[in-house]
C-alpha cells in the first residue's frame, strides 16, 4: 500500500512538473518572441522607414524594455492574489492574459497602415505580456516547489526554470521555420506574425490548469491552519496586504533576491536579442539571421540539462555555492564570448553563445527553489515575484538597450564589462543571503 501511495505521489508530482513546464515555456515563448522580432522586425515594421537603422532598433528595444517596466506591477498584483486566494487561480489568469496579449500582437496593422498609432498599440501589449510574465513565474515555480519532496525541491522546481529556454527554443524555431519558408518580404509582410498568432495554445493550457490541477499543500495548510482557529475561537491574524507584509518582514531579503537575479537577467537578454541585432547588423559582424537563430537555438538546448544539473546538486550541497559559482562563470566567460563570435565560424559562434547560457543556468536552474525558501508561506508568492521581478527591471529591462549604446559609443569590450559586473553584484548579493535547503516551506506560523 505504501508502495502504491509513493508511486501515485511520484505521478502526480510528474503531472504538476510537466503542466508548469508547458505552462511557463508558452508564457516564455510568447515573451521572447518579441525579443526575437524587435531585433529583426518591429525596427520597420512599427516605425517610420526614413529612421536611421540603429536609431530604430534603439526605438525598438525601448517598446522591448516596456514589458520589463511592468514586470514589477505584475508582481505585485499577481502576488496579491496568489496568497490570498491561491497559486492556482493566479497562474490561469496569468496564462489567459499573456495567450491572448501575444495572439493580439500578431494581428496589429503596421506603422505604415495606421501611423504612430501602431507603436502605441504595440507598448500596450507589451505591457499586457509583461503584467502576465510577472504573474506567472510566481505561479509556476511555487506550484512546483510547493507541492515537490523536501529532497527534489530543486530538482522540480527546473521544470519551471526550464520554460525559459524552451521558450527560447520555440520562439527560435518559430522565427527559422517562417524565415526558411518564407521569401524575405514575404517574412517582413505578414510572415512574423505567424509565431505571435501560434500562442493562442496558451489559453488551451489555462484551462487544463483551472480543471485539472489542485492547489499546492503549502497553501492549503496555511487555509487549513486559519479555519482550525476560527472553530476553535482563536484569534486569528487579520488578512494584511502580503505585499505591505512581505515588505514589512523581508526588506533586506527582497533586495539582496533582486541583486541575486541581476547576472542572469543582462546575461540572458543580450545573449537573446541583442546577439541577434549584433550579429546581423552590417555595423556588427554582418551575419545571417539564420546564423544567430541557429546559436541561440543550440545553447537553449544545452542550457536545459545543465539546469536540471545545478539544479540537483542544490538538493544535495545547497543553493548558494552552485549559484555563486555560475556568477563567476558568467562573468569570466563574458570576455571569451565576443571574440569566439567575431571569428565568425559557425561552430566557435555556438560555442561562444552556449557558454554563456550554461553559466547563467548554474544559476537559473537552482533559483526556483532557493527564492521559494526565502519567504514564508502566506507572503511567499508576493516575496518571491517582487524579488524576481525587481531583478528582472534592473538586469533585463535595459539590457539589449544598454549593450547597443555600449557596442556603438565604446566598442564591443564594453558590453563584457557590463555582464562581468553585473555578475558580481549577484556573487555579492547570494554571498549576503543564508543557505535555504532545509528550509520547511508547510511551516505555519503562530502570527499566520
Amino acid at each position: 500500500m505504501a508502495t502504491q501511495t509513493a508511486k501515485a505521489d511520484q505521478k502526480s508530482m510528474r503531472k504538476v512538473a510537466l503542466t508548469a513546464l508547458a505552462g511557463s515555456s508558452i508564457e516564455w515563448y510568447d515573451f521572447f518572441l518579441y525579443g526575437t522580432a524587435a531585433a529583426l522586425v518591429f525596427p520597420t515594421a512599427f516605425f517610420p522607414k526614413d529612421l536611421p537603422p540603429v536609431v530604430a532598433l534603439i526605438a525598438s528595444f525601448s517598446t522591448f524594455a516596456v514589458g520589463f517596466l511592468a514586470r514589477p506591477l505584475g508582481g505585485l498584483i499577481f502576488g496579491h492574489f496568489g496568497d490570498k486566494h491561491g497559486r492556482k487561480k493566479a497562474l490561469v489568469v496569468a496564462l489567459l492574459m499573456m495567450g491572448v496579449g501575444t495572439t493580439l500582437i500578431g494581428l496589429l496593422p503596421t506603422y505604415g497602415a495606421i501611423g504612430a498609432a501602431a507603436p502605441i498599440m504595440l507598448i500596450v501589449l507589451r505591457f499586457v505580456q509583461g503584467l502576465a510574465i510577472g504573474g506567472q513565474w510566481g505561479g509556476a515555480t511555487l506550484l512546483v516547489t510547493e507541492n515537490a519532496p523536501p529532497e527534489k525541491r530543486g530538482f522540480y522546481g527546473a521544470f519551471a526554470q526550464s520554460g525559459a529556454p524552451v521558450g527560447v527554443i520555440l520562439a527560435n524555431l518559430a522565427f527559422l521555420g517562417v524565415s526558411q519558408a518564407l521569401p524575405d518580404d514575404q517574412f517582413m509582410s505578414w510572415g512574423w506574425r505567424l509565431p505571435f498568432l501560434a500562442s493562442a495554445v496558451l489559453i488551451l493550457i489555462s484551462i487544463y490548469v483551472q480543471l485539472h490541477l489542485e492547489d499546492t499543500p503549502a497553501f492549503k495548510a496555511l487555509e487549513a491552519a486559519k479555519k482550525a482557529k476560527a472553530a476553535a475561537g482563536e484569534p486569528v491574524a487579520p488578512q494584511r496586504s502580503p505585499i505591505l507584509e512581505v515588505i514589512r518582514l523581508y526588506p533586506t531579503r527582497i533586495l539582496l533576491a533582486a541583486g541575486a537575479f541581476l547576472s542572469i537577467q543582462v546575461s540572458f537578454y543580450i545573449l537573446v536579442a541583442f546577439i541577434i541585432a549584433y550579429g546581423t547588423s552590417p555595423d556588427g559582424l554582418g551575419l545571417t539571421r539564420n546564423t544567430m537563430l541557429i546559436a541561440i537555438l543550440v545553447g537553449s538546448v544545452i542550457q536545459i540539462p545543465a539546469q536540471f544539473w545545478a539544479s540537483s546538486f542544490s538538493d544535495r550541497h545547497g543553493r548558494r555555492g552552485i549559484f555563486m559559482a555560475g556568477a563567476v562563470l558568467t562573468g569570466v566567460w563574458a570576455f571569451i564570448m565576443f571574440p569566439l563570435l567575431q571569428t565568425k565560424s559557425l561552430p566557435l559562434i555556438i560555442l561562444g553563445v552556449t557558454g554563456g547560457l550554461v553559466t547563467l543556468g548554474l544559476q537559473y536552474g537552482p533559483q526556483a527553489a532557493f527564492f521559494t525558501e526565502l519567504f514564508r508561506t502566506k507572503v511567499r508568492y508576493s516575496g518571491a515575484s517582487l524579488g524576481y521581478q525587481v531583478g528582472a527591471i534592473l538586469g533585463g529591462a535595459f539590457a539589449p538597450l544598454v549593450a547597443v549604446k555600449l557596442w556603438t559609443d565604446f566598442g564591443i569590450i564594453w558590453v563584457s564589462v557590463y555582464i562581468a559586473a553585473a555578475s558580481v553584484l549577484t556573487l555579492i548579493s547570494v554571498w549576503l543571503l543564508l543557505e535555504t535547503k532545509d528550509s520547511d516551506i508547510h511551516k505555519v506560523h503562530d502570527d499566520d
